[in-house]
């Protein structure tokens, strides 16, 4: 092999082995216990985690997020899960729907509505140091909870 085309080689594998370990892992902890309930996800270069859930007989999915990181509040670490309902440029809210939202956050036992970035989540604000179980629990509330609001307020199945 010529000196140039050895210098190539080595090239394109340190190229894809610096793409590799630039690829996003997320936080162990998290894909852990995914993993541990068969969850199927991608991790965004921001570390969250990003899951589909299908519908199948109402033919509709939501997306759902976990927070790639933690946030401490007093002696708690908090994790979020998130799902977006409706991108408000899409679909403004009028003020007495944005009032009824507020309303029923307060009924809600398990997360609330909250606009993020001109969106409408679900977001659920748990320890860290809950299981496997619990965290896919809390998935399929904010995912539930995300596209029946969508379907409400947009009639579509956009997110």
């Amino acid at each position: 092999m010529t000196r140039s085309a050895r210098n190539a080689v080595l090239l394109a594998a340190a190229l894809s082995a610096g793409s590799a370990a630039a690829a996003p892992a997320g936080d162990a902890s998290v894909k852990k216990r995914l993993d541990e309930r068969g969850m199927k996800y991608e991790v965004y270069e921001d570390g969250d985690f990003k899951l589909t859930f299908s519908y199948k007989t109402e033919d509709r999915s939501q997306l759902v997020f976990v927070s790639g990181k933690t946030e401490s509040v007093g002696v708690f670490e908090i994790r979020e899960v998130f799902a977006p309902a409706l991108k408000l440029a899409d679909v403004p809210l009028s003020g007495a729907k944005t009032k009824e939202l507020l309303e029923s956050s307060g009924e809600y036992k398990l997360g609330s509505w909250e606009i993020r970035d001109e969106v409408l989540y679900y977001v659920i604000k748990l320890p860290d140091s809950v299981n496997a179980e619990a965290l896919e629990s809390a998935l399929e509330i904010a995912a539930e909870a995300a596209d029946d609001m969508e379907l409400e307020l947009s009639g579509k199945d956009d997110l």
